[in-house]
């Protein structure tokens, strides 16, 4: 039986009474503060002041709480809007700052569909507000959706992280590698790069992710509406 059908434990008069929620929401704090790789039943526990075996009635492996873990901060994804653009803007964006949010996220996004009741709620609000677009059109537009930010927010941490492990900020790792590019450039092998690099609006996180978010909308519209 999945996680999602298996009742608890039945409520016990102890010290430090526990339940799925709690036992989520302490794996949330210890991933938030330090990445997945503090997340143990073992770490877990003792942030609850428990023993690692009571959590076992409740969370039978890893995988399970991890689970669980990327359904909580589903919770956090409500997409809203009038129509499936905005619906699917908000979607995109609600989903970017979840995983700003909690950066450990951006490890586990992606793959098989979540099957947890935030995650199921997310995607029915998604699809709800697909009634006007044909049918065997509703999952390429919301995947193509989906594959869009997973694939920017794993870049945008990805270089969260860079910065982090170099001690260089975007700028400052600009500024170091700038004469190499100069020099390079010089030799004119890369016209059109140098064209982009030296002309080119130099945008930020933000506007780099709507501004290709819009691209995509807009394709889509295209598609549906022809």
């Amino acid at each position: 039986m999945l996680v999602w059908e298996r009742p608890e434990p039945p409520d016990r008069p102890v010290p430090a009474p526990l339940s799925r929620e709690r036992i989520v929401r302490a794996a949330i704090r210890l991933a938030d503060a330090d990445g997945l790789e503090a997340v143990s039943l073992r770490k877990v526990a003792a942030a609850l002041d428990v023993g690692p075996m009571r959590l076992y009635g409740y969370i039978a492996t890893k995988d399970e709480l991890l689970d669980l873990m990327v359904d909580a901060v589903h919770a956090e994804i409500r997409p809203t809007g009038d129509g499936w653009r905005e619906v699917l803007r908000s979607l995109a964006e609600t989903t970017r700052q979840a995983v700003h949010q909690h950066e450990w996220l951006a490890d586990l996004i992606g793959g098989r569909p979540r099957l947890g009741p935030h995650s199921m709620a997310r995607g029915e609000a998604v699809l709800a507000s697909m009634g006007g677009v044909d049918v065997d059109l509703v999952m390429p537009v919301v995947e193509a959706v989906d594959a869009y930010v997973i694939g920017a927010v794993r870049r945008e941490i990805a270089e969260r992280r860079a910065e982090r492990a170099s001690g260089m900020g975007k700028r400052q790792w600009q500024e170091t590698l700038g004469p190499y590019l100069e020099r390079t450039f010089a030799t004119g092998r890369f016209p059109a790069l140098a064209t982009v690099v030296r002309d080119a609006a130099h945008l930020d996180a933000d506007q780099t992710f709507r501004i290709g978010l819009d691209f995509l909308l807009d394709g889509i519209d295209a598609r549906i509406s022809g």
